[in-house]
């Protein structure tokens, strides 16, 4: 069950890049140990790409990094290289948003799961993380 959505806030250390974005106050985040995540200690959680919103002008600030498949865009930001939020492998039409990015103050609970992007297909199949970006009912 999916709780209430409300609005959280967030961005990039420097703060050229700034977002939004509707999620519970109770989120699953993953941690990944895949090549990339694992050497930025990067711990996520994922939303369906409609309830993100980039601010202001923040799209002159961002860019991306690609590798492997190309499926997963890893944004960042060009003058203080904070990667907030990027869109992952496992979600390509979703938005996986780094928890510590986030504005403090929104979230009650966060679970942490772990992601095993050094086994990403077996570890894909069987997470159900690709649900994570679809919009759910929230009665």
């Amino acid at each position: 069950m999916e709780s209430e959505l409300v609005l959280h806030n967030g961005g990039c250390h420097c703060k050229k890049v700034r977002w939004k974005v509707q999620a519970p106050t109770s989120v699953v985040a993953w941690k990944c140990n895949c090549s990339d995540c694992s050497m930025r200690g990067n711990v996520h959680f994922v939303v369906p790409h409609q309830r993100f919103e980039l601010l202001g002008d923040s799209v002159q600030f961002i860019t991306t990094y690609t590798f492997g498949t190309h499926t997963a865009k890893h944004t960042f930001c060009k003058v203080c290289g904070i990667t907030s939020f990027y869109t992952p492998r496992s979600n390509p039409d979703g938005i996986a948003v780094t928890l510590a990015c986030l504005d403090p103050g929104t979230l009650s609970h966060v679970e942490i799961r772990h992601a095993d992007g050094k086994n990403w297909e077996d570890f894909f199949h069987r997470s159900g993380i690709a649900l994570q970006s679809k919009t759910h009912s929230t009665k």
